[in-house]
Formats: C-alpha cells, structure tokens, sequence
C-alpha cells in the first residue's frame, strides 16, 4: 500500500519503519498537511496526519481526486479531522485510541511541580550566580491540597494516581462518569462548580468538541479559587487564553501550565524564531507563573514507539480488509 506521511519529524521516522517492516510504501513528508502540500499524496491509497494538519473539507476532498481512501491520525483526538466530510467521501478515518496515557500525566504533573516550586526562576537565577532565597521563590506543597481532574479517561485517571502519591485529595468532574478510567481507588465524582470552588490546582484532560470549547473561560475561571493553579495538557482550545491573562494579571488564577494553546494549528511543531511573534502567545508569555510547553507531553520514547505500532497496525488492518490494494 502506498501511504504519504504528513508532518513527520525526524524521531518518528525509525519507529514507523521499524515496526513496518517494509510491507507499506511510505513517502515521508516534513511538511504538515495543508492546500499548499496536499499534491504530495498524489497516486496514494491512504495518509497518515497529526493534530496540526489541516484534514478540513475541501482537503480531503482533494485528496479523495488524488485516490486516497484512509486517513490515520496519529493522536488520540480528531478535533482537526472534518469527520463528516470524510464519511459522505468515504474516505475511512482511524485513530491511536491510547497510546501512553502515563507520558502525558507524567507531564501534566511535572507543570505543577515547576510552578509550585518556581523551578524556572530558580533555574534562571543560579544560572547568573544569584543563589538569594527570596519571597519569589517561595513555592507549595502538593500534599494536602485538593486537586481537581476534568475529565477521566485514561490520561485524566493517570493523573488521579500520580497526586493520590503525592497526598492530595483528589475530586474530578466527568460528564460520562460512569465511562471513566479505573484508577487504584474510586474517584470522587463532583459537578464543575464544586470542582471549580474546592481546588487548589485543576488539570483539563477533556476532548475538544463543541460542548468543551471555551469550557474555561472569564466565568468559569471567576468560579475558581483564587490563586489557584490550572494545567492544560488536553486540547488549546478548552481554554480561553484572553480570559485566562486577565485573571493572571488580577491574580484571580495564581499559576497556569499548558502544553496546548488554542491558536496553535499552523504554528506549533515548526521553527518560528524568525517570523513575527503570536501576539496573543507573547502576551501570554509576558505573564507571572506561567510555563508553556509546544504540544510536548506525548514525547516519551515509549508513546513514541506505541503511536507508530498501532498506526502501521492499523494500516495493516486497512490493507487487509481492501485486498484489492496493493500490500
């Protein structure tokens, strides 16, 4: 089978081949998926993407011109997929379902901890020799304190084990409670606006769909503890960045942690350092007790691994169930 693989950087590429043995013909592409590369699929039966490519409508109708069949995404979410669009061109779309829940726990957690303990700044000020302990390198204990999960499925669940170790009281919100993950004990299930009053520090492990865009915004973030800390690892657009900067600057939200920004789709994953800043991102930036990451948490050599098994499995399945094509 001939598949073209958009957006690959150069830490998937031996994992891909390796696990797919040679069976698929597989045209490697740096560039993401968009109108301006969409050519590079040219006489292919099936594409691989990732969350920043542009999968919209008039796309995969290109693609379908170009005879492609099978679109697979190599992330758990499609929010970037124009489902319905590739369903009436029938063009089949498959996912990772679960690839390393713990990879992004792991470093959902690691946020909080730089923030608590203000490791940024400590690292900035000995590396200029200042060892001073000051006021502004106080930081917090995570025992003790209540920590909020939205959204339980396997990373969400992930992340309840990992602060039930450090000692925090865990509660969580779920609009489907009774589909979330198994974690060690049974979670403790409140609505948002308890969530939101109660916690000391949230974390946002929700899908992004229309019911969960802007989920947090000014009002939602007004309905927080003030000072609290919040974590993004989930999907940018979750979270209003605007709403999110006034209440840093007003102290209403204490401390934020993202690895995902809404306005990141044509920025992330590529090398801006030369070209005009993302205002809004600069703004963002610019703020108190804030740590960015670029859509990072996934990157562990074992999800790395996992994403491009199950991806080539996938296309095996695919090849397989459509004997007619080729591999």
């Amino acid at each position: 089978m001939i598949v073209t693989a958009f957006s690959i950087s150069d830490y998937e590429q031996p994992a891909l081949d390796n696990f797919n043995q040679g069976r698929h013909q597989i045209r490697y592409v740096a560039e993401s998926l968009s109108i301006n590369s969409v050519d590079r699929a040219n006489g292919c039966d099936a594409v691989l993407v990732f969350t920043n490519d542009d999968a919209s409508a008039p796309i995969l109708q290109r693609l379908h011109e170009k005879g492609v069949r099978y679109l697979v995404t190599r992330s758990t979410g499609m929010d970037h997929i124009d489902q319905k669009a590739a369903k009436e061109l029938g063009i089949q779309v498959g996912n990772v379902p679960s690839y390393s829940p713990h990879a992004i726990a792991e470093h959902a957690v690691a946020l909080m901890l730089a923030l608590s303990r203000q490791l940024l700044r400590a690292d900035y000020n000995v590396k200029r020799f200042d060892f001073r302990l000051t006021e502004k390198l106080l930081g917090f204990e995570l025992k003790g304190k209540t920590a909020g999960i939205v959204g339980c499925g396997n990373t969400g669940a992930a992340v309840i084990d990992i602060l039930r170790g450090f000692g925090c009281r865990v509660i969580a919100h779920d609009v489907k409670p009774e589909l979330a993950a198994p974690t060690r004990d049974p979670i403790e299930f409140v609505d948002l606006p308890t969530l939101l009053m109660q916690s000391d520090i949230i974390s946002i492990h929700v899908p992004l769909n229309e019911s969960t865009k802007g989920m947090f915004d000014q009002t939602t973030i007004a309905q927080m503890k003030r000072g609290a800390m919040l974590i993004n690892t989930g999907r940018g657009a979750v979270l209003n960045t605007e709403d999110a900067i006034e209440a840093l600057k007003d102290g209403q939200l204490g401390y934020l942690g993202i690895d995902v920004y809404e306005k990141e789709k044509g920025l992330f994953f590529q090398d801006r350092s030369r070209e005009p800043r993302d205002p809004l991102l600069e703004k963002l930036m610019q703020q108190n007790n804030v740590i960015i990451t670029g859509h990072q948490a996934f990157l562990t050599r074992e999800a790395v691994d996992s994403i491009s098994r199950q991806t080539i499995e996938l296309l095996n399945r695919w090849a397989t169930e459509n004997s007619q094509l080729p591999g």
